[in-house]
C-alpha cells in the first residue's frame, strides 16, 4: 500500500477526462454513464485521504481501484477502436491498478494461481447455460452498478442492497442463488450478515461469496469457517468473478435438487406408511422401509403372545342384515379394535372375516408382551360399549365379542413367494389360540396357563376351567380375566 502513487493515478484520470471531452458526442448513453462512474471514483480518490495503512483504509482503497478497473474493462469492450487516445489512457490505468495488486505480497500468497484460474474460465461458452439470481450487497453505489453490469452479460439477474439489513429483508422475500457480500459496511457488516444467513435453516444453503479489499488471511479463514463459500479480493478479475458465481450457483442447484429429492422421499415414505399402515402394523412397515432385508423371505423362532377376537354370532347377523349394514358394523368394530391393538404395540397379523388376529412380541420383542396383550384385550372389551352406542344410533344390532390369549413359540417372518408374501406366524400356538377363542363366552377375555405364567402385573381372575382342545390330548387350563375396573391390574 505504501507503493500506491495517488498523484500518478489522478493524473491518468485527468488525461482520460480530456480525451473523453473530445469524443463525448459520439458516445452512447451507457458509455457516458460508465465514464460518470469513473469521474465519481476519481473524486473520492482526490478529495478523501484513505491511505493511512489501516485495514479499513486498505479495504477502501481496493474498493475504489476495483470499481475503477471494472468500469474501464467494460468501456474497453464497448468503445470503438478508433478512439485510440482514450483506449490508450484506460489501458495505462488498468496496468497501473494491476501493478498495485501484483505488489501486494499477501494477495499473491493467498491466490498464486490467479492468472491460470482466469484463463481456465476465460471461455464464455462455459457460462452460457448458467443463469442465476444474484444479490450484491455493497455500501458503494458504483460497486453495485458495476457488478450488475458485469454479471448481466452472463444472463444473471442481479439484485442489490446497500446494507446488511436490506440484504436480509430481500433474502426473506426473494429466492437467491448467490450472495456477493462486502465485508466492511457501516452498521451491520458482512460478517454479521453471513452469520444471520447461516443461522437461518431456510437460507443456509445459499452460496455466499465474501468480497473485500482486506487482504488478511486470518480474516479469510474466519469467514470460511463461519460458512462463506468463497472469498474474492478487490480489485477482482471479472472472469474470475463469473467463474466463482458459476460454482456458487452449481452448489445451490445441487442442494435444491437434493432437497427436492429428500421431500419426494419423505412424501413417498409417508404415502407408503399411510397406505400399508392400513394392512400392516407400524413395526412391520418400518422394518420394510428401514432394513433392506425386511423383504427377504424367511423367519426365526420367537416366543410371542397371541390375541384372537371375534364377534359372537356374526354369521347369523350376516343372514339378517343388508350387506351395506353388515359392512358398516364390521368396519366400525375392526377400526376401533385395530387402533387399540396398535396403541399397545401389537402386530395385526390379519382379519379373518369378523375375527382379528394380533401378536405381541414380533417383529419387536418386549419383556411385557403378555401384559400388553391382556391390557389390550381388556380395553377392547370395554370399548365395545361405545361401539354398541354408535350401532344403536345407526339402527344396527348390539354385538358382543370373545377374546382369547395364548403364549408360545412360533416362526415369525416373511412367508409366501417373491411375488406375494406377508409377515406372518406359523406354529401350533396359533392354532391353540383359535381353539381357545371358540370356547370364549360373550364379553369374555380367556387366557391360557402359559400366558398367565408370563404376566408381571396382577390381574383379577374371575374363574378358571379346563377345556378340551382339538389336536391336544390333555385338557387345557384357561382363566377368565375380570373386566371390573375395581379389580383390574393394580
Amino acid at each position: 500500500m505504501n507503493s500506491f502513487d495517488q498523484t500518478s493515478l489522478l493524473s491518468l484520470i485527468n488525461r482520460l477526462k480530456k480525451g473523453y471531452n473530445i469524443l463525448e458526442d459520439e458516445l452512447s448513453d451507457f458509455s457516458k454513464k460508465d465514464f460518470d462512474q469513473i469521474w465519481k471514483v476519481g473524486k473520492y480518490i482526490k478529495d478523501i485521504n484513505y491511505f493511512k495503512n489501516s485495514e479499513k483504509d486498505h479495504h477502501e482503497l481496493m474498493n475504489l481501484l476495483s470499481a475503477l478497473q471494472g468500469y474501464i474493462e467494460i468501456l474497453l469492450d464497448e468503445l470503438d477502436q478508433k478512439n485510440t487516445n482514450v483506449i490508450e489512457v484506460m489501458s495505462e490505468i488498468k496496468v497501473f491498478i494491476e501493478s498495485i495488486t501484483q505488489n501486494e505480497s499477501e494477495f499473491t500468497s493467498i491466490n498464486p494461481n490467479l492468472k491460470d484460474l482466469s484463463k481456465e474460465y476465460a471461455s464464455e461458452k462455459r457460462l452460457d447455460n448458467v443463469t442465476g439470481q444474484i444479490l450484491a450487497v455493497d455500501d458503494r453505489e458504483e460497486n453495485r452498478i458495476l457488478i450488475q453490469r458485469q454479471l448481466k452479460k452472463s444472463g444473471h439477474r442481479v439484485i442489490t442492497a446497500s446494507n446488511g439489513k436490506d440484504a436480509l429483508k430481500l433474502l426473506s422475500d426473494i429466492e437467491i442463488d448467490v450472495v456477493l457480500l462486502d465485508l466492511l459496511m457501516p452498521g451491520m457488516d458482512g460478517r454479521q450478515v453471513l452469520q444471520k444467513i447461516k443461522e437461518d435453516t431456510r437460507l443456509r444453503a445459499t452460496s455466499v461469496i465474501m468480497i473485500s479489499g482486506q487482504q488478511d488471511i486470518a480474516e479469510i479463514i474466519n469467514c470460511i469457517e463461519a460458512g462463506a463459500d468463497d472469498y474474492l479480493l478487490k480489485p477482482f478479475n471479472p472472469v474470475l468473478l463469473r467463474a466463482r458465481i458459476k460454482a456458487g450457483i452449481d452448489r445451490k442447484r445441487w442442494h435444491d435438487r437434493e432437497e427436492t429429492y429428500r421431500k419426494q422421499l419423505e412424501r413417498s415414505e409417508k404415502f407408503i406408511r399411510t397406505t400399508f399402515g392400513r394392512y400392516l402394523s407400524d413395526d412391520i412397515v418400518s422394518q420394510i422401509l428401514e432394513a433392506p432385508e425386511g423383504l427377504e423371505l424367511g423367519g426365526d423362532l420367537r416366543e410371542v403372545t397371541i390375541l384372537m377376537s371375534d364377534i359372537r354370532g356374526f354369521t347369523r347377523l350376516t343372514e339378517t342384515l343388508p350387506p351395506a349394514k353388515v359392512v358398516k358394523l364390521l368396519n366400525r368394530y375392526l377400526e376401533t379394535m385395530s387402533d387399540i391393538v396398535m396403541e399397545n404395540d401389537g402386530t395385526i397379523d390379519e382379519f379373518l372375516g369378523d375375527a382379528i388376529l394380533a401378536v405381541f412380541g414380533a417383529p419387536r420383542s418386549n419383556s411385557d408382551d403378555a401384559d400388553r396383550a391382556v391390557k389390550c384385550a381388556i380395553q377392547m372389551q370395554l370399548a365395545m360399549k361405545d361401539v354398541n352406542i354408535k350401532n344403536h344410533s345407526d339402527g344396527l344390532p348390539k354385538v358382543k365379542t370373545g377374546i382369547a390369549i395364548n403364549t408360545g413359540s412360533v416362526i415369525a417372518g416373511n412367508i409366501g413367494s417373491e411375488r406375494r408374501s406377508k409377515y406372518g406366524f406359523v406354529g401350533n400356538p396359533m392354532n391353540v389360540t383359535a381353539r381357545i377363542e371358540d370356547k370364549t363366552k360373550r364379553g369374555e377375555v380367556l387366557i391360557s396357563e402359559s400366558t398367565k405364567n408370563k404376566l408381571k402385573g396382577h390381574y383379577e381372575i374371575s374363574s378358571s376351567r379346563e377345556i378340551k382342545v382339538k389336536g391336544l390330548t390333555n385338557p387345557l387350563l384357561v382363566h377368565s380375566i375380570s373386566l371390573d375396573l375395581e379389580k383390574r391390574s393394580k
